[in-house]
């Protein structure tokens, strides 16, 4: 019988936050960073692949799964670095291997762009952030818009209640209808790992809804470019073709790499680990020995 993982916490900036070990400490560490409005029980299915010949780990980001909610409602990429470097350096995994995925990616490589000696493999699904067309529009966008923007996203979140269901199997057709590719056992372990119950007997997703709110400020594109060209370690990018993400070897961030390379999945969105599990793990196989 395949045992499940133990749960540890550490602390960052004044959080207590939450991770999962699947045991092998001897092996090398191996890192698997989730997205935003997920958690650390996404990737069971990788975690059970790998953890044969890896030491597993894997984070529950601020304001998701079991880590504390940040009383400021602050989410900003930065504040997730920290986490991140928190975490490798209280807990000596360093250096590390990394798979992560989404806003979990894009924390990954800023780490490895800061600290290139401590990652040794990086694969990053769907984590470069923004388009450079987005990006574009943002930067054009006048600092007093972004900030009342800002303001007014903020008081709004504030009264904002999380979204109550009934049961666990009404939280589970939620899940799937949002994520079409996902099977329905899938859908049902991703949603018994991310709800949890209310007082009053009805269920909540487990994050801080204050995570939709973006930061009006962020790494200048040019340092976060800067950033990217420093890592040196074989880094793989993957993007599902379904997805709204955009393609960095189409949109031209690719160049900004000396060591990555891109892999594209047909029939598959965002959540391509998952709408395309065995070709993925397949490849991230191969990538990780090679």
């Amino acid at each position: 019988m395949i045992q499940g993982p133990t749960s540890h916490t550490f602390y960052s900036q004044r959080l207590k936050l939450h991770y999962v070990d699947w045991g092998n400490p001897t092996a090398p560490p191996l890192l698997l960073v989730h997205g935003g409005l997920d958690h650390c029980r996404s990737w069971d299915w990788i975690a059970e692949e790998f953890r044969r010949d890896w030491h597993v780990i894997a984070p529950d980001l601020r304001g998701h799964g079991d880590s504390e909610w940040s009383s400021d409602g602050e989410y900003s990429l930065r504040a997730c670095v920290y986490d991140l470097a928190q975490l490798i350096h209280q807990k000596n995994f360093g250096p590390v291997t990394i798979i992560s995925h989404s806003y979990g990616g894009n924390i990954s490589l800023r780490y490895t762009g800061l600290y290139p000696d401590n990652v040794k493999k990086l694969v990053a699904i769907e984590g470069l952030g923004p388009s450079p067309k987005i990006v574009r529009e943002r930067q054009d966008t006048p600092i007093e818009e972004k900030m009342r923007n800002w303001i007014d996203q903020k008081r709004s979140i504030s009264a904002r209640l999380p979204r109550r269901y009934e049961s666990v199997e009404a939280a589970i057709e939620r899940m799937r209808d949002a994520n079409k590719h996902l099977t329905e056992a899938q859908a049902r372990h991703l949603t018994v790992h991310g709800v949890s119950q209310n007082e009053d007997g009805t269920w909540s997703w487990k994050y801080d809804n204050y995570f939709r709110i973006r930061t009006p400020y962020d790494m200048q594109q040019g340092d976060l470019e800067r950033l990217w060209g420093r890592i040196n370690c074989p880094t793989l990018l993957c993007y599902g073709a379904d997805s709204w993400a955009s393609n960095p070897e189409k949109d031209g961030r690719l160049s900004h790499f000396k060591t990555a390379r891109v892999i594209e999945y047909e029939n598959a969105g965002h959540w391509l680990h998952h709408d395309q599990f065995d070709k993925f793990v397949a490849d991230t196989k191969a990538f990780l020995t090679d």
